[in-house]
């Protein structure tokens, strides 16, 4: 298996190939493939609850005990 990588759009519920990526996508036959999506979602607000969400989280995995090690 080999991985190619670009940035894209999803429009109409499909995902647009490059022209510059077209050629080395185009292999003559159906062939099987995995895709991977990553949606840029920098929405401040949902990156303010995703750390105060990991915050609390990560502060759950600490016991009162813990404490004699803080400065």
């Amino acid at each position: 298996m080999r991985a190619v990588e670009f940035k894209s759009q999803i429009r109409d519920n499909r995902i647009l190939i490059p022209n510059r990526m077209q050629s080395e996508l185009s292999v003559g036959q159906d062939k099987r493939v995995r895709v991977i999506v990553f949606i840029d979602d920098t929405d401040i607000y949902d990156e303010r609850a995703y750390r105060k969400m990991a915050k609390s989280q990560f502060l759950k995995g600490y016991a009162e005990s813990d404490s004699i090690y803080d400065l």
